[in-house]
Parts: structure tokens; C-alpha cells; sequence
């Protein structure tokens, strides 16, 4: 089928009972989320966990969607991620590089994606966390809800351990808040239900959990899915051989914790925790996506017993990629592998109910676009150069085409970035390019704001260049190597020449 004929077929989608000219979208997140979930594997998943983790649920939605497993966030910390992927724009054009920067006050007033599915009268619904909380997203963005944001009350929470088992009676009267959001989640499918049938309205329903972000907080019973003969170490848990300071990620927030103080977790280059220590919180990170899993699974059911299924389209994604050990790294915060890739996954009834993987390079800055069009709405155009003052454009592209084609690359690499959080290198902002086999990573001098101001001509802080057809863990630095100089070379021009030469144009 010609890409332009199956496009059309996108806007007027006739499900068994009813013909929908739009549909509703459920946007679903998860925070520090690996991609190494059930239903992602084979070569492009290195440092995986053991054993599995069990997403039953995530396994059975990944059967019926477009399956991204090369999906690359653009940096890789709470804020900076959410604030591009949820209006379409990279960091470099959002200007938020760090937790507390909102990016309507120091980018411009973009239109995000919820805010442009309320524009197109849609009930725009926020449940949990999708913008990061507080004065970072000017208190959850209000112009892009339809309704007062929801976010439940912590529960069983502290920072005397980094992790926690909850006995099932202690959840009874307080229930942790990703239980809340769920309920809460279901109770707005059940009041949003009658309109969407009755073909009065459409709905943008997102929903954003907490965990497995630390501290890994769960119900007790979860413990059962991971017996603790059965976990095991991290093969790689010391930084790559020749990886320059610049890049590393302390990850001072493990001390914030009693029991990591107590551990002397210092996250110093070179040190690693106690081995009983490192399987303990793997155990608990393994039982929290377990749990989460099992509340997606609740909404999931949900929307099929309400008969939404047949017109609405699913997103799942995690915010970036999390560390458990590899490295010596506790968290993200930084350009490896396991902080940019996250997992994403997306459903369209009538299009991917067979199911369709694809290992073509994608970033998060795709998903505007695609969202877009999947539900039947216009082309939202790509943003110019500069685009501070115009309100709806996006930088990235529609990842449609890989529905029928998913071995047929949209692009030839995608791009993220870390600001240096290692103690005196703050200065520094690494700029990473992954490509089918390599990722390069340079560490120019860039000043924050008001500035915002990257200093390619003068001296950088390191460089970084790991080979993934020999080294898929990145422990071995090959930056400078002379083996790859011509590769780095190449790799240096590319990464500077920047993500719109990385584009491949697809034909009409």
C-alpha cells in the first residue's frame, strides 16, 4: 500500500460497531523505566536484568502495537525529558536542562500534546505525573487540562530506606499513590464513556505513575515474583575503561537515604555497593515494575469492558532509562545506553492489532507527531530552525511509516543530551549521537541560562565513542583508539551537523 493511500485510511477507521472519524487517545507513562520489560528483546538490550522482569500485561499490549524497541529519549532527567517529548521540541529549543526550569518561561509558549488535543475538542484529561510536578511544569501546565489535575497522596514513603515492602493491611486504609492514580484512572474512563459512544465527544486521557522511581515502594505480595536466590549482580559494575570525568553521574541522591548513607553509597568513580546491597534493590526495582505493570493492566481492562478499545489509541512510554548497578550507577543523569533508551510502545486499533516490531532508530520527539495523526487530526508541521515564537510545530517526525514498513529507517540516528552533574564539571553539556552500531558523545563547554550558549570552538571535556557491534555494555571507550579515527571523525561531523541531516525523507 502506498504510505499516502494507508495515511488516509488513518482518518476514517470504522471499528465493528461504529464508524470514527477521530480517536481517543490513552497516554500512559511510567517513570525510570528500562526497556528491559517481557516484551522487549535480542541484541539491542544489553546489561539485562536477571531474572526477567514480569510484565504480563505490557507483554500482551506490545502484541496488539507499534513495538519501538529502539526508542531514545533526549535527555535523559525527569524534566528535560517530559518538558521535549510532550511538546514535540528538543532541549536545545525548550531550554529546560535540569528539574525545577519550566519550559514556557525560558523557551516560549509551545503547544504541548495535550494542550493541542483540548484545542481540538477533545476532553483533556491529567492523572499522576506526566509534566514533572510543582513550579518545573508551572504546577502540571493548566493549559493543557480540560479538568483540575489529580495527583493522590503519598503513602508509606520516607528516606529512612531506599526501598519498601508494604504489607497488603497497611494499604488498606492508605493506599499508595500509584493505587490512587489507577482508581482514579478507571473512575474517568466510566464518566468519560457515555459521551465518547454516543459520539459527542473525544478524550485525551493520560496517565503518568510514580514508580519504579525510587524509592522503590510496593505491596508486599509482589516480593513473591522474585525469589532472592534468583537475582543476580550486574555483569558490568565499574565505569568504562578511558570514559573521561565529565561524564559520569554521581547520583548524589543515594545518600539522601538512611540506608545508603549507612552503606557509604559515596556514587565516587570506581565504587560499588555491597553485592547484597546491589541484589536487594534490584529485587525491589524488579517488584515495583511488576506492580505498575499490574495497574496498567487494570486500566486495560477497564477500557475494554467500557467498549472503548476499538477506537481509542494507546501510548505507553517510560520517561528514560534507569541503572541498576551497570556502571556503578544508580539512576540516569547521563548519556549511556541505559539512561537514553526507554521503552515505547504504541497501539492503533485496526492498524497494529497483528502486532509490528520495529528496531529502526526513534526518539521521544516522534511521538507528537504520530499521536497527531493516528487520532485523525491535521499534519502538525515540523518547527524551522528557530521556532521561540511559534506555538505549534515539533521537531521530530511521524513514525507511522513503520507500521508498514518497520525495517525501512525514518532516520539515521538519534540525538540526546546530559548536562554534567560530576562535581566540578558543570559546565559541560554532552552532546550524544547514536547510530545503527555506534554511540559518540562529545562534552563541549556550555553556559545555562540566560545564556544558553554551547562553545563548539573551544576545548572539549571529553569524548566518548563505544562500538556496540563488539561492545554492547559500553565498557570500553574506543574515543581514542586509532583504530577509529576515521569512525570518529565521520561520527564528530554528524553529531555537529545535528538531527535534521539525520532525517531520511519518505517518499509520497
Amino acid at each position: 500500500m502506498e504510505f499516502k493511500a494507508f495515511r488516509i485510511l488513518l482518518v476514517f477507521m470504522c471499528s465493528a460497531r461504529v464508524c470514527f472519524a477521530r480517536k481517543n487517545v490513552l497516554f500512559l507513562m511510567v517513570d525510570d523505566l528500562r526497556p528491559q520489560i517481557e516484551p522487549y528483546s535480542g541484541e539491542h538490550f544489553p546489561s539485562s536484568v536477571s531474572p526477567p522482569m514480569i510484565t504480563s500485561n505490557l507483554t500482551a499490549l506490545a502484541s496488539k502495537s507499534l513495538l519501538l524497541q529502539r526508542a531514545y529519549v533526549q535527555q535523559a532527567v525527569c524534566t528535560p525529558s517530559r518538558a521535549s517529548l510532550l511538546t514535540g521540541r528538543r532541549p536545545e529549543t525548550t531550554r529546560v536542562h535540569k528539574l525545577e526550569t519550566y519550559f514556557r518561561d525560558v523557551g516560549g509558549n509551545f503547544t504541548t500534546i495535550p494542550q493541542h488535543f483540548k484545542q481540538n475538542g477533545y476532553t483533556s484529561v491529567g492523572i499522576g505525573k506526566i509534566f514533572h510536578p510543582g513550579v518545573a511544569s508551572g504546577y502540571d501546565d493548566p493549559l493543557s487540562w480540560s479538568e483540575p489535575y489529580f495527583h493522590g497522596v503519598l503513602n508509606h514513603e520516607g528516606k529512612t530506606r531506599m526501598w519498601r515492602a508494604v504489607p497488603e493491611n497497611d494499604l488498606k486504609s492508605k493506599p499508595l499513590r500509584d493505587r490512587q492514580i489507577t482508581d482514579k484512572a478507571i473512575r474517568k474512563l466510566r464518566d468519560l464513556a457515555p459521551n465518547v459512544l454516543s459520539g459527542d465527544n473525544n478524550f485525551f486521557l493520560a496517565v503518568g505513575f510514580h514508580k519504579p522511581h525510587e524509592p522503590f515502594v510496593f505491596p508486599e505480595s509482589f516480593l513473591d515474583y522474585y525469589p532472592e536466590e534468583l537475582i543476580n549482580l550486574p555483569s558490568n559494575r565499574y565505569a568504562p575503561r578511558k570514559m573521561p570525568e565529565v561524564a559520569w553521574s554521581k547520583f548524589s541522591g543515594l545518600r539522601e537515604y538512611g540506608d545508603m548513607a549507612a552503606a557509604n553509597a559515596s556514587g565516587e568513580i570506581g565504587t560499588t555497593l555491597p553485592d547484597s546491597l546491589v541484589k536487594e534493590l534490584r529485587r525491589a526495582y524488579y517488584c515495583a515494575v511488576t506492580w505498575i505493570d499490574s495497574l496498567v493492566g487494570e486500566i486495560l481492562i477497564e477500557l475494554e469492558t467500557l467498549g472503548l478499545s476499538d477506537n481509542t489509541i494507546i501510548s505507553f512510554i517510560g520517561d528514560h532509562g534507569y541503572h541498576l548497578g551497570e556502571h556503578g550507577e544508580w539512576g540516569k543523569r547521563n548519556n549511556f545506553e541505559l539512561s537514553t533508551h526507554a521503552p515505547m510502545m504504541i497501539r492503533i486499533p485496526g492498524l497494529t492489532d497483528a502486532g509490528v516490531q520495529s528496531d529502526q532508530l526513534v526518539e521521544f520527539v516522534d511521538l507528537f507527531p504520530t499521536i497527531v495523526e493516528a487520532a485523525g487530526l491535521d499534519t502538525v508541521l515540523q518547527c524551522p530552525e528557530d521556532s521561540s515564537d511559534i506555538e505549534l510545530c515539533h521537531e521530530g517526525m511521524s513514525m507511522l511509516p513503520l507500521i508498514e514498513n518497520p525495517k525501512v529507517p525514518i532516520k539515521t540516528a538519534s540525538f540526546s543530551q546530559a548536562k554534567s552533574p560530576y562535581p566540578g564539571y558543570g559546565r559541560y553539556m554532552g552532546y550524544t549521537m547514536r547510530t545503527v552500531r555506534y554511540r559518540y558523545t562529545e562534552w563541549p563547554i556550555f553556559r545555562d541560562d540566560p545564556y544558553y550558549i554551547t562553545r563548539w570552538d573551544a576545548t572539549l571535556a571529553g569524548v566518548e565513542l563505544y562500538d556496540h557491534d563488539d561492545d554492547p555494555d559500553e565498557n570500553f571507550n574506543r574515543a581514542h583508539d586509532k583504530a577509529y579515527q576515521c569512525i570518529r571523525e565521520d561520527l564528530s561531523k554528524r553529531l555537529r551537523s545535528g538531527w535534521r541531516n539525520a532525517v531520511v525523507v519518505q517518499p509520497e
